[in-house]
C-alpha cells in the first residue's frame, strides 16, 4: 500500500479509481439502465459536456500521485467512445498507473477492437453477462442484440492478449437465477474468471427488492451440489469479490456479495463520471464537480492536494448501513449508468 495515498476517515486508502468515459449505453439491461426510463426521450450527456481527453489525464495524473495505480474504464459502455484506445494509451503513459482495466458489455468487441485495447495498455477485461438462455437474456435486454454478438465478443477478448477476462453476471431470482449452473458449466475450464454478483439497490429505478436477491451463500450452494467448491485467498488486500476454485481443477469463480456481506470496510475506490463529478461511493446522493479544481489548481501538486482533502473528508459506508436497517431506502442515488457500476 503505498504510504502517500490519503486515508478517509474509516482510514481507507485511495487505490483505485474507476472512469466513466461515456454515460451512454447500447443495452437496456433492467438492474442499471431499464428502457421505461432510459428511452427515445432520455437526456445523456452532449460530447462537449465530457472531460475532454486533456483535463481527464490532469486529473488522472493528479489521482495516480496520491497513490492510485489501478484505473478501470466503465461507462455506460465505454466501446461507444470513438476516441477510447487513444485514451488507454496517454493513460498507460502516466507515472504510477500500472494496471488498466475495461467493463463492457462486448457486443462491439471486434476482433479488432480488442487486439488494439490490449496493445494500447488493457490489461484486464470485464464482461458482462446475465444469461446463456436467449429468452432470459431477452427479458434483462430488450434491445435486439444478438446473444451471439456478445459470445463472439468473449471469444474475440480471450484471443486478443489480456492478462486476465472475467465475465460478471448480475443474479436476480426469478429472472435469471436459473442460468448460474449454465454459465458455470460454460465456462469452467477455459481461461476465464466467472464472477456472480448479488442484485444491489444502484440507482433509483431498477426496482430493487430484498427478496429478489440470491444471496453469495445460496450461489455457492447451487454450484459445490454439481461441482464442489474450495476457498481461495484473496489476491490483494480488499478485493471485492471472494474467490473459489473447482476442487476438480476446473477453474476459478467469484462471489460478490456486497448485500448479504458488505464490504465498505475495504473499500478503497473511488469513482469518476464522464462529466467530471467525483463520487466516492457507488451509492453517493450526489458527486463533487472537479472542473473548477482544475480552473484553480493549474499546478499538479496543488490539484492532488485539493483531491485528497476531498478523500480525507469520506465517510460512506452504504451497504453497511443498509445492512443495520440504517438506510432510507427512499433516498436518491446516482445511476449506476452514470459513475459505471
Amino acid at each position: 500500500m503505498d504510504p502517500t495515498s490519503p486515508r478517509d476517515t474509516l482510514g481507507r486508502a485511495l487505490q483505485d479509481l474507476r472512469v466513466s468515459v461515456t454515460d451512454r449505453c447500447n443495452f437496456r439491461c433492467g438492474y442499471c439502465m431499464p428502457q421505461s426510463v432510459f428511452g427515445p426521450g432520455y437526456r445523456f450527456m452532449r460530447r462537449d459536456e465530457l472531460l475532454n481527453p486533456a483535463e481527464l489525464m490532469r486529473l488522472l495524473e493528479a489521482f495516480a500521485a496520491l497513490g492510485v495505480h489501478k484505473l478501470r474504464l466503465t461507462g455506460g459502455e465505454p466501446l461507444l467512445r470513438p476516441d477510447l484506445t487513444e485514451l488507454v494509451e496517454q493513460a498507460a503513459g502516466i507515472d504510477g498507473i500500472q494496471d488498466i482495466a475495461l467493463t463492457t458489455n462486448a457486443a462491439l468487441l471486434t476482433e479488432k477492437r480488442a487486439r488494439d485495447l490490449s496493445e494500447a495498455g488493457v490489461r484486464r477485461l470485464n464482461i458482462s453477462l446475465d444469461a446463456l438462455d436467449e429468452a432470459v437474456y431477452r427479458r434483462i435486454n430488450p434491445i435486439p442484440t444478438p446473444l451471439q454478438q456478445v459470445l463472439d465478443g468473449i471469444e474475440h477478448a480471450l484471443s486478443a492478449g489480456f492478462h486476465s477476462v472475467k465475465i460478471n453476471m448480475v443474479v436476480q431470482k426469478g429472472l435469471n437465477d436459473g442460468e448460474i449452473l449454465p454459465l458455470a458449466r460454460y465456462f469452467r475450464g477455459r481461461s476465464v474468471v466467472l464472477r456472480f454478483i448479488e442484485f444491489m439497490d444502484v440507482g433509483n429505478h431498477n426496482r430493487w427488492d430484498l427478496s429478489a436477491v440470491v444471496t453469495a451463500r445460496e450461489i455457492l450452494d447451487r454450484i459445490s451440489a454439481e461441482y464442489p467448491l474450495e476457498p481461495l485467498d484473496p489476491n490483494y488486500p480488499g478485493e471485492v469479490a471472494r474467490r473459489w476454485r473447482y476442487a476438480d481443477g476446473g477453474g476459478e469463480i467469484g462471489v460478490i456479495s456486497s448485500v448479504s456481506q458488505p464490504f465498505c470496510r475495504n473499500c478503497s475506490r473511488a469513482r469518476l463520471s464522464a462529466n467530471g463529478q467525483l463520487f466516492t461511493c457507488l451509492f453517493a446522493e450526489q458527486g463533487r464537480d472537479l472542473r473548477p479544481l482544475l480552473a484553480e489548481h493549474p499546478r499538479p501538486e496543488a490539484l492532488a492536494d485539493a483531491l485528497a482533502a476531498l478523500w480525507r473528508a469520506r465517510d460512506d459506508r452504504y451497504s453497511e448501513l443498509r445492512a443495520a436497517g440504517k438506510t432510507k431506502r427512499s433516498r436518491q442515488k446516482v445511476e449506476m449508468s452514470y459513475i459505471g457500476g
